[in-house]
């Protein structure tokens, strides 16, 4: 039998956000036809796999895609919220993006979906995927380019299980385990201090877990983010406004990585969680006051690297063991999230990568890029404007990621067209801050030309400070 035969614009490899984002714009900005193809049963990506109660780690109003709000603009007045704007669960992503295909995508007669199906071709022309189902055959026909929005390859614990071993006799399980929990455990063994970690934390505290019957595996502390500091909107336009202005400072004034880090924790810009022990990881995760004075409240921290083994009573790591109470319940936390991303190319002829070309925004990230594929001319342009962001793993990659974010956010000014596509995105942040602001309003347009010259300070610094990481 003949595979099936397709034919479009554009074939996308995944049905993730960044591959939501970036199909979103192109319908908008172009007149194009797109093929989704995808493993899951439906469009959301690593959403599909992740824990009940996982949350987005930015506001919901910056999330999603560009053509639709994401959440209502409601406030977190929960005792760890602190009325902030709120953080989109899982279950509401996976809906939200379930209404964006059914309701936007399919009925443009332009995008033709398949879940359920596994990408099986090359970069040639001649593109294969196969029903995981049915085992149908599909060849696509490619005019224009192949969009691959696999780089990710996300990890969460529910599809990655522990490297570690585990013994007998020990209870193991994924967070997304939690919520099946009918009896009270002696000791909750959280491994990994990553966002999972965190959130992992928090749950058990929020659930009635007293702090000292969490036992918290912290390989290396994290560089966090006051989640305060990014607030969209004109009522948090100051606080917003203060904190880039205060990075480009530290960016502009620092004269060695160990300044630079004190700078950004003075002003509050990042946080640890124990005041004495210098952070090893930086992730972007982000927390309340309320989140961090609650994760400092964690009596048993232990550090002494990644978790070996676990045995009944207790668990071996490289610097040591350490005895836990019998009968433990160990929650594995300990998968690398975007551990198989690279840095690659943007625009590689017929291909298209999703990557990171902003500050951790891989949804606007994915529509810039959509953007910058329908305006621009040629690759060497549209490279220019896209070079790819490293995502963040280590503290030193705070001043990566902000070295080529920066120069990308130069080049998007001098495009006129793009700076109005990008100040009207409602997935930019600073879109939302700055766009209802009058222009009588001196003292916040004064706010706004102190940061341009601490922005302009931080492009002169960052030479001598990215020769530092070499």
């Amino acid at each position: 039998m003949h595979p099936d035969l397709l034919e479009t614009d554009y074939l996308v490899i995944g049905a993730g956000a960044a591959a939501m984002a970036f199909v979103d714009t192109l319908l908008s900005e172009s007149d194009a036809t797109v093929v989704m193809v995808d493993r899951h049963a439906q469009p959301g990506g690593h959403w599909n796999d992740a824990y009940p109660f996982v949350r987005l780690h930015q506001p919901s109003a910056c999330y999603g895609v560009n053509s639709r709000e994401l959440g209502s603009g409601r406030k977190d007045s929960s005792a760890l919220g602190e009325n902030l704007y709120e953080l989109a669960s899982g279950t509401e992503i996976l809906s939200y993006y379930e209404q964006v295909m059914n309701q936007q995508f399919l009925p443009s007669g332009r995008v033709r979906y398949f879940p359920m199906c596994d990408y099986v071709g090359d970069r040639t022309s001649d593109h294969r995927f196969v029903s995981l189902l049915g085992g149908t055959e599909y060849r696509v026909q490619v005019r224009r380019k192949l969009i691959d929005a696999t780089h990710a390859q996300t990890q969460v614990p529910s599809t990655h299980p522990p490297k570690y071993r585990v013994a007998a006799w020990v209870t193991c399980v994924p967070p997304n385990e939690l919520p099946q929990i009918r009896q009270p455990h002696p000791a909750y063994v959280v491994v990994g201090s990553g966002k999972t970690g965190i959130d992992t934390c928090l749950w058990l505290l929020q659930n009635g877990v007293s702090p000292g019957s969490i036992h918290w595996i912290m390989p290396s502390d994290p560089w966090l983010v006051d989640r305060a500091t990014l607030q969209p909107g004109l009522e948090f336009f100051e606080q917003c406004i203060h904190g880039v202005t205060a990075q480009y400072s530290a960016l502009g004034a620092a004269t060695s990585l160990a300044d630079l880090f004190d700078r950004l924790e003075q002003s509050g810009q990042l946080l640890r969680i124990d005041p004495s022990v210098t952070p090893r990881a930086y992730r972007g995760a982000t927390v309340t006051r309320s989140e961090l004075n609650a994760l400092r409240g964690i009596e048993h921290k232990v550090r002494l690297g990644h978790v070996e083994a676990i045995e009944p009573g207790k668990v071996l790591l490289e610097g040591g063991s350490v005895e836990v109470p019998a009968g433990a319940l160990f929650i594995d936390c300990s998968a690398s999230a975007l551990a198989g991303w690279k840095v690659v190319q943007v625009f590689d002829g017929n291909r298209i990568n999703l990557t990171f070309v902003s500050n951790n925004q891989p949804v606007f990230s994915a529509a810039l890029i959509a953007y910058v594929e329908c305006h621009l001319a040629d690759d060497a342009a549209k490279n220019a404007c896209c070079q790819p962001v490293p995502v963040p793993r280590v503290p030193e990659d705070w001043l990566r990621v902000w070295g080529v974010y920066l120069g990308n956010f130069q080049r998007w000014r001098e495009n006129q067209a793009l700076t109005q596509w990008l100040f009207s995105s409602r997935l930019f942040l600073m879109t939302t801050v700055v766009r209802d602001v009058r222009p009588d309003d001196s003292e916040r347009h004064a706010l706004l030309h102190e940061l341009t010259l601490a922005r302009q300070q931080a492009a002169v610094n960052l030479p001598r400070l990215m020769a530092l990481l070499a």
